[in-house]
Protein backbone atom coordinates (compact mmCIF):
# COMPACT_ATOMS: atom_id res chain seq x y z
CA UNK A 1 0.00 0.00 0.00
CA UNK A 2 1.73 3.30 -1.09
CA UNK A 3 1.79 6.49 1.55
CA UNK A 4 -1.34 8.63 0.55
CA UNK A 5 -0.48 12.39 0.34
CA UNK A 6 -0.61 14.47 3.75
CA UNK A 7 -5.12 15.20 4.26
CA UNK A 8 -6.31 18.35 2.70
CA UNK A 9 -6.59 20.57 6.08
CA UNK A 10 -3.25 20.03 6.71
CA UNK A 11 -2.48 22.54 3.98
CA UNK A 12 -4.89 24.81 5.52
CA UNK A 13 -9.12 25.83 5.16
CA UNK A 14 -8.42 27.27 1.79
CA UNK A 15 -5.51 24.94 0.06
CA UNK A 16 -3.97 27.77 -2.38
CA UNK A 17 -0.35 27.16 -3.15
CA UNK A 18 2.22 29.34 -5.34
CA UNK A 19 5.05 27.97 -7.46
CA UNK A 20 8.47 28.61 -5.05
CA UNK A 21 10.98 30.88 -7.60
CA UNK A 22 15.02 31.39 -6.60
CA UNK A 23 13.76 34.85 -6.39
CA UNK A 24 11.55 34.96 -3.64
CA UNK A 25 13.32 32.90 -1.46
CA UNK A 26 14.45 35.67 1.00
CA UNK A 27 11.61 37.16 1.05
CA UNK A 28 9.29 34.25 1.88
CA UNK A 29 11.54 33.64 5.17
CA UNK A 30 11.44 37.61 6.01
CA UNK A 31 7.69 38.04 5.62
CA UNK A 32 6.16 34.59 6.00
CA UNK A 33 3.49 35.21 3.20
CA UNK A 34 -0.07 33.34 3.96
CA UNK A 35 0.15 30.94 1.24
CA UNK A 36 -1.02 27.48 2.00
CA UNK A 37 1.99 25.42 0.18
CA UNK A 38 4.38 25.65 -2.02
CA UNK A 39 5.35 23.66 -5.11
CA UNK A 40 8.73 22.85 -6.46
CA UNK A 41 10.14 21.61 -9.89
CA UNK A 42 12.24 18.37 -8.86
CA UNK A 43 14.72 18.62 -11.55
CA UNK A 44 16.03 21.89 -9.95
CA UNK A 45 17.08 20.03 -6.62
CA UNK A 46 18.63 17.39 -8.03
CA UNK A 47 21.94 18.15 -6.51
CA UNK A 48 23.20 17.28 -2.66
CA UNK A 49 23.78 20.81 -1.58
CA UNK A 50 23.96 24.51 -3.08
CA UNK A 51 21.75 27.61 -1.80
CA UNK A 52 18.53 26.42 -3.57
CA UNK A 53 18.88 23.31 -0.86
CA UNK A 54 20.00 25.98 2.32
CA UNK A 55 16.73 28.35 1.55
CA UNK A 56 14.38 25.51 1.00
CA UNK A 57 15.24 23.64 4.06
CA UNK A 58 14.48 27.06 5.85
CA UNK A 59 11.00 27.39 3.74
CA UNK A 60 9.90 23.83 4.51
CA UNK A 61 10.00 24.32 8.30
CA UNK A 62 7.28 26.96 8.05
CA UNK A 63 5.31 25.03 4.63
CA UNK A 64 3.91 21.79 3.18
CA UNK A 65 5.82 20.97 0.58
CA UNK A 66 4.77 19.98 -3.07
CA UNK A 67 7.32 18.28 -4.97
CA UNK A 68 6.45 18.23 -9.12
CA UNK A 69 8.48 16.40 -11.64
CA UNK A 70 9.30 17.52 -15.29
CA UNK A 71 11.13 14.84 -16.71
CA UNK A 72 10.72 11.74 -15.50
CA UNK A 73 9.03 10.87 -18.79
CA UNK A 74 6.28 8.77 -18.07
CA UNK A 75 5.87 7.83 -21.56
CA UNK A 76 8.58 6.85 -22.80
CA UNK A 77 8.39 3.27 -24.01
CA UNK A 78 12.51 2.74 -23.06
CA UNK A 79 11.49 2.71 -19.21
CA UNK A 80 12.44 5.35 -16.57
CA UNK A 81 15.85 6.05 -16.22
CA UNK A 82 17.00 4.48 -13.04
CA UNK A 83 19.92 7.37 -12.49
CA UNK A 84 16.63 10.15 -12.39
CA UNK A 85 14.72 7.96 -10.65
CA UNK A 86 17.05 7.65 -7.41
CA UNK A 87 17.64 11.10 -7.67
CA UNK A 88 14.04 12.24 -7.23
CA UNK A 89 13.71 9.61 -4.90
CA UNK A 90 16.09 11.24 -2.86
CA UNK A 91 14.94 14.55 -3.18
CA UNK A 92 11.18 12.78 -2.02
CA UNK A 93 13.34 11.22 1.47
CA UNK A 94 15.24 14.26 2.15
CA UNK A 95 11.69 17.02 2.29
CA UNK A 96 8.43 14.63 2.50
CA UNK A 97 6.58 16.15 0.18
CA UNK A 98 2.28 16.76 0.77
CA UNK A 99 2.39 15.64 -2.91
CA UNK A 100 4.38 14.57 -5.39
CA UNK A 101 3.25 14.80 -9.09
CA UNK A 102 4.50 14.62 -12.51
CA UNK A 103 3.26 14.65 -16.05
CA UNK A 104 1.48 12.89 -18.49
CA UNK A 105 4.02 12.99 -21.65
CA UNK A 106 7.65 11.59 -22.66
CA UNK A 107 10.86 13.60 -23.06
CA UNK A 108 13.74 11.33 -22.82
CA UNK A 109 14.89 9.16 -26.72
CA UNK A 110 18.26 7.46 -25.72
CA UNK A 111 19.29 8.83 -22.68
CA UNK A 112 19.03 12.49 -24.04
CA UNK A 113 16.78 14.74 -22.26
CA UNK A 114 14.41 16.95 -24.64
CA UNK A 115 13.67 20.61 -23.21
CA UNK A 116 9.63 19.82 -23.57
CA UNK A 117 6.70 17.81 -22.51
CA UNK A 118 5.65 16.03 -25.49
CA UNK A 119 1.91 14.62 -25.73
CA UNK A 120 1.21 10.91 -26.37
CA UNK A 121 -1.09 8.99 -28.71
CA UNK A 122 -3.70 7.89 -26.07
CA UNK A 123 -3.88 3.92 -26.93
CA UNK A 124 -3.46 0.80 -25.32
CA UNK A 125 -0.23 0.32 -26.16
CA UNK A 126 0.59 3.48 -24.91
CA UNK A 127 -1.35 2.83 -21.67
CA UNK A 128 0.73 -0.20 -20.95
CA UNK A 129 3.77 1.91 -21.23
CA UNK A 130 2.09 4.34 -18.76
CA UNK A 131 1.31 1.89 -16.56
CA UNK A 132 4.06 0.42 -16.02
CA UNK A 133 6.74 3.62 -15.86
CA UNK A 134 3.99 4.83 -13.05
CA UNK A 135 3.96 1.84 -11.36
CA UNK A 136 7.81 1.50 -11.35
CA UNK A 137 7.97 5.34 -9.71
CA UNK A 138 5.66 4.76 -6.94
CA UNK A 139 7.67 1.58 -6.28
CA UNK A 140 10.76 3.33 -5.98
CA UNK A 141 8.99 6.03 -4.08
CA UNK A 142 6.82 3.80 -1.81
CA UNK A 143 4.22 6.40 -2.08
CA UNK A 144 1.35 7.36 -4.82
CA UNK A 145 2.27 9.76 -7.30
CA UNK A 146 -0.64 12.20 -9.58
CA UNK A 147 -0.31 12.24 -13.36
CA UNK A 148 -0.88 15.80 -14.54
CA UNK A 149 -3.18 15.92 -17.89
CA UNK A 150 -1.16 17.43 -20.74
CA UNK A 151 -1.53 20.51 -23.00
CA UNK A 152 -2.18 19.44 -26.38
CA UNK A 153 -1.75 20.67 -30.31
CA UNK A 154 -2.23 18.18 -32.59
CA UNK A 155 -4.43 15.00 -33.04
CA UNK A 156 -2.86 12.11 -33.24
CA UNK A 157 -4.33 9.32 -35.58
CA UNK A 158 -3.07 5.92 -33.36
CA UNK A 159 -5.05 8.01 -30.62
CA UNK A 160 -8.44 5.84 -29.98
CA UNK A 161 -9.30 6.42 -26.39
CA UNK A 162 -10.93 9.93 -24.75
CA UNK A 163 -7.84 11.84 -22.80
CA UNK A 164 -10.04 11.22 -19.65
CA UNK A 165 -10.54 8.11 -19.84
CA UNK A 166 -7.14 7.35 -20.82
CA UNK A 167 -5.73 9.26 -17.25
CA UNK A 168 -8.95 7.06 -15.33
CA UNK A 169 -7.66 4.05 -16.68
CA UNK A 170 -3.89 4.88 -15.57
CA UNK A 171 -5.30 5.24 -11.77
CA UNK A 172 -7.17 1.93 -12.16
CA UNK A 173 -4.38 -0.03 -13.06
CA UNK A 174 -1.93 2.34 -10.73
CA UNK A 175 -3.46 3.60 -7.75
CA UNK A 176 -2.02 7.05 -8.93
CA UNK A 177 -3.92 9.92 -8.28
CA UNK A 178 -4.46 12.79 -11.18
CA UNK A 179 -3.72 16.65 -10.97
CA UNK A 180 -6.01 17.94 -12.83
CA UNK A 181 -4.49 20.73 -14.67
CA UNK A 182 -7.74 23.08 -15.82
CA UNK A 183 -5.49 25.39 -17.84
CA UNK A 184 -4.28 22.52 -19.91
CA UNK A 185 -7.54 21.28 -20.63
CA UNK A 186 -8.52 24.63 -21.58
CA UNK A 187 -5.45 24.91 -24.21
CA UNK A 188 -6.28 21.46 -25.61
CA UNK A 189 -10.18 21.73 -25.60
CA UNK A 190 -9.73 25.18 -27.57
CA UNK A 191 -6.44 23.97 -29.82
CA UNK A 192 -8.40 20.74 -30.41
CA UNK A 193 -11.80 21.69 -31.24
CA UNK A 194 -13.16 19.84 -28.13
CA UNK A 195 -15.38 21.73 -25.05
CA UNK A 196 -13.39 22.02 -22.10
CA UNK A 197 -16.32 21.72 -20.05
CA UNK A 198 -17.32 18.49 -21.11
CA UNK A 199 -14.01 17.63 -19.96
CA UNK A 200 -14.19 19.24 -16.94
CA UNK A 201 -17.99 17.47 -16.25
CA UNK A 202 -16.43 14.12 -16.68
CA UNK A 203 -13.20 13.81 -14.85
CA UNK A 204 -13.84 11.52 -12.06
CA UNK A 205 -13.17 14.20 -9.17
CA UNK A 206 -12.32 11.73 -6.84
CA UNK A 207 -9.48 10.79 -8.14
CA UNK A 208 -7.66 14.35 -8.33
CA UNK A 209 -5.49 15.01 -5.57
CA UNK A 210 -3.77 18.78 -6.97
CA UNK A 211 -5.48 21.40 -9.31
CA UNK A 212 -2.98 23.98 -10.79
CA UNK A 213 -3.66 26.94 -12.79
CA UNK A 214 -1.34 29.38 -14.90
CA UNK A 215 -1.76 31.50 -18.11
CA UNK A 216 -0.91 31.11 -21.17
CA UNK A 217 -0.33 32.69 -24.80
CA UNK A 218 -2.35 32.77 -27.83
CA UNK A 219 -0.95 33.15 -31.42
CA UNK A 220 -1.85 34.08 -34.65
CA UNK A 221 -0.61 30.77 -36.90
CA UNK A 222 -1.16 31.66 -40.23
CA UNK A 223 -4.67 32.80 -39.53
CA UNK A 224 -5.57 29.82 -36.91
CA UNK A 225 -5.51 31.00 -32.95
CA UNK A 226 -2.65 28.81 -31.41
CA UNK A 227 -3.10 28.63 -27.47
CA UNK A 228 0.52 27.79 -26.00
CA UNK A 229 0.84 26.49 -22.51
CA UNK A 230 3.55 29.36 -21.51
CA UNK A 231 2.83 29.50 -17.85
CA UNK A 232 3.93 33.56 -18.27
CA UNK A 233 0.96 35.39 -17.11
CA UNK A 234 -2.09 35.30 -15.30
CA UNK A 235 -4.79 33.16 -15.46
CA UNK A 236 -7.62 33.75 -17.95
CA UNK A 237 -10.77 34.92 -17.08
CA UNK A 238 -11.71 31.58 -19.14
CA UNK A 239 -9.80 29.27 -17.17
CA UNK A 240 -11.31 30.77 -14.05
CA UNK A 241 -14.25 30.33 -15.15
CA UNK A 242 -13.43 26.43 -15.77
CA UNK A 243 -11.78 26.28 -12.36
CA UNK A 244 -15.25 27.01 -10.74
CA UNK A 245 -17.21 25.08 -12.60
CA UNK A 246 -14.60 21.96 -11.49
CA UNK A 247 -14.58 23.12 -7.75
CA UNK A 248 -18.24 23.12 -7.96
CA UNK A 249 -18.17 19.76 -8.41
CA UNK A 250 -15.71 18.53 -6.49
CA UNK A 251 -15.12 21.03 -3.49
CA UNK A 252 -12.00 22.32 -2.17
CA UNK A 253 -8.67 20.66 -4.06
CA UNK A 254 -5.31 21.84 -3.06
CA UNK A 255 -4.59 24.09 -5.97
CA UNK A 256 -1.77 25.54 -7.29
CA UNK A 257 -0.71 28.99 -9.02
CA UNK A 258 2.50 28.43 -11.64
CA UNK A 259 3.94 30.86 -12.64
CA UNK A 260 7.01 30.10 -14.50
CA UNK A 261 8.10 32.64 -17.60
CA UNK A 262 8.27 36.58 -17.31
CA UNK A 263 8.38 35.77 -13.49
CA UNK A 264 6.49 38.54 -11.30
CA UNK A 265 6.49 39.76 -8.22
CA UNK A 266 5.07 38.00 -5.84
CA UNK A 267 2.69 40.56 -4.86
CA UNK A 268 1.25 39.71 -8.18
CA UNK A 269 1.40 36.05 -7.48
CA UNK A 270 -0.32 36.22 -3.98
CA UNK A 271 -3.08 37.90 -5.42
CA UNK A 272 -3.66 35.19 -8.32
CA UNK A 273 -3.77 32.84 -5.35
CA UNK A 274 -6.47 34.88 -3.52
CA UNK A 275 -8.65 34.55 -6.61
CA UNK A 276 -8.49 30.83 -6.20
CA UNK A 277 -9.32 31.50 -2.53
CA UNK A 278 -11.88 33.40 -2.95
CA UNK A 279 -13.73 31.08 -5.68
CA UNK A 280 -13.63 27.94 -3.16
CA UNK A 281 -14.64 30.16 -0.07
CA UNK A 282 -17.63 31.26 -2.41
CA UNK A 283 -18.23 27.91 -3.62
CA UNK A 284 -18.55 26.67 0.51
CA UNK A 285 -20.34 29.65 1.40
CA UNK A 286 -23.28 28.42 -1.08
CA UNK A 287 -23.19 24.79 -0.75
CA UNK A 288 -23.69 25.60 3.17
CA UNK A 289 -26.87 28.01 2.40
CA UNK A 290 -28.62 25.55 0.37
CA UNK A 291 -27.90 22.85 3.33
CA UNK A 292 -29.31 25.39 6.06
Amino acid sequence: MYKAETSLRSLGALPVGVSLKSQYYQMVLERAPSIAFFEIHAENYMVDGGAHHRFLEAIVEKYPLSIHGVGMSLGSAEGISKDHIKRFRDLVDRYNPTLVSEHLAWSVEGGHYLNDLLPLPLNEETLNIVTDNVNTVQDALGRKILVENPSSYMAFNATTMPEVEFLSAISERTGCGLLMDVNNVFVSGRNMGWSPEDYIDSVPVDLIGEIHLAGHLIKDVDGVELRIDDHGSAVSDDVWALYRRLIERSGEKPSLIEWDNNIPDFDILHNEASKAQAIMADIENDSLKESA
